[in-house]
């Protein structure tokens, strides 16, 4: 045999045999570890997608399992109310809900038999309608929960007898109001932009819903739209002056006349 193979067989064994000797002296196999648990909890979540104003359905909602940890106090947990689906059955969404998304009451209304609008006004407040158009609504951009400026367009009969030429005036009536609705849309659907209707829902008090239905009578009802920023802690709608009592309708704080004379 060669030298160079009797080296290389050489080499061999002896690397056979450091290894065998690193082998034995390994240190045993360590206990394997039990896997790390993670503490669930089952909550009340939408089964499928819910809209604003629906009224709410037992099979709409079912139990999930969810990590405790990020189980807020507003969910509802099956451990706490185990029969809350049965207690939601029937209650009008405030808000709507997606697929999978965890049930919060503070989304939830329990009309008791009521529709929507009913369900979602404040005490002591009123949903009147008033009939609009493109001209008279803001061209349409008017949504629904926008404020909005109610003004009054009329011919003043009282000037015209005084001066014996054609009057028009124009009046805010109402002052920062809010839109419940425009026909029967309460929400923008779809990304829309645009609602373009017939009517005009808004949120009055009783005194003003009174007003506005006087006014109808003796003039053209126009809505002007808000700005966001001046809807929060805006001017609030004027409150009687008595010149309910003369005219049959409150004078307001803004109010711009122009006069024709008669050909």
């Amino acid at each position: 045999m060669k030298p160079a193979r009797i080296a290389v067989l050489a080499i061999a064994l002896v690397a056979g045999g450091i290894a065998a000797f690193l082998a034995g002296r390994s240190e045993p196999n360590l206990p394997a570890l039990p896997p790390a648990t993670l503490e669930t909890v089952d909550i009340l979540v939408a089964a499928s997608d819910i809209g604003m104003g629906h009224l709410v359905s037992g099979g709409e909602l079912r139990w999930q399992t969810w990590p405790a940890a990020a189980a807020g106090p507003a969910f509802i947990r099956m451990n706490q109310r185990p029969d809350a689906i049965n207690e939601l059955t029937g209650a009008i969404t405030r808000q709507p809900f997606s697929a999978g998304e965890p049930i919060r009451e503070v989304k939830l209304i329990r009309g008791k038999g009521s529709g929507y609008l009913a369900a979602i006004l404040p005490s002591g407040m009123r949903a009147i309608s008033t009939e609009i158009s493109a001209e008279t609504g803001a061209g349409g951009f008017i949504l629904p929960n926008d404020h909005v400026d109610v003004i009054l367009s009329r011919r003043d009969r009282e000037a015209e007898k005084a001066t014996g030429i054609e009057v028009h005036t124009s009046e805010i009536i109402l002052a920062n109001v809010r839109v419940l609705a425009i026909d029967q849309t309460v929400e923008e659907k779809n990304g829309q932009r645009v609602v373009v209707g017939r009517t005009a829902t808004l949120e009055l008090t009783p005194q003003q819903s009174e007003m506005l239905a006087r006014s109808r009578q003796m003039g053209t009802l126009s809505l002007a739209l808000r700005s966001l920023v001046d809807s929060e802690g805006g001017p609030e709608a004027p409150t009687d002056d008595g010149s309910a009592n003369r005219r049959g309708i409150n004078i307001v704080r803004y109010g711009v006349t122009t006069t024709t004379t008669p050909k």
